[in-house]
């Protein structure tokens, strides 16, 4: 249904070991299914594996080093969740200055889960209002963001949701941001 409606587009998802699989892969094959070209980022070279909550989940090709790309490459980022996955992105410069680099190019992104961990570190949430894992409310909240229990939330080009069973109206949301392309100027 939404053939071609990102042609010309190109999105990052950056992940590191332990991203929930589902929050990669729907988001993943729904951006491309609309036309964009997406590709694997990540702070290590080789495969990534995802996990399905607590257990073992596949391996994934990874694309781009995160320190060999930049914001300027991509319309878009996504930042599927997990709790070691962006936990291990906010302890990694690069990827951290990645991330803040979408926010100051007023480039689409999309979080989910524990995704919004990394925009914490990057210092981009003041102000914004977010939704994310339960867990994390606190943690938005003291950082400046205005968090709400909702199934999808977006916030000048910002998209936010709480965890795989949101991923219909996350991806529906995504595209139409990604679609939309540059917003207005974001705080960074």
């Amino acid at each position: 249904m939404n053939t071609k409606k990102l042609q010309n587009k190109s999105v990052a998802f950056l992940v590191t070991d332990g991203f929930e699989q589902v929050e990669l892969t729907q988001p993943w094959d729904a951006i491309k299914d609309a036309g964009a070209k997406v590709h694997l980022v990540s702070i290590k070279t080789g495969k990534v594996k995802g996990v399905h909550h607590d257990k073992p989940g596949d391996a994934f090709d990874v694309d781009e080093i995160v320190g060999n790309v930049s914001a300027s490459d991509y319309d878009a980022l996504v930042l599927p969740g997990g709790v070691i996955n962006p936990d291990a992105l906010r302890l990694n410069d690069e990827a951290v200055d990645f991330v803040r680099d979408f926010f100051k190019q007023h480039k689409p992104v999309a979080a989910i889960c524990h995704g919004p961990w990394t925009l914490i570190e990057a210092g981009v949430v003041e102000g914004r209002r977010m939704t994310s894992w339960p867990s994390l409310k606190t943690d938005l909240i003291n950082a400046g963001a205005n968090w709400v229990d909702e199934e999808c939330v977006c916030d000048q080009g910002l998209v936010t949701s709480r965890c795989p069973d949101d991923l219909p109206a996350f991806c529906e949301k995504a595209i139409e941001e990604i679609a939309e392309g540059i917003h207005a100027e974001q705080n960074v």
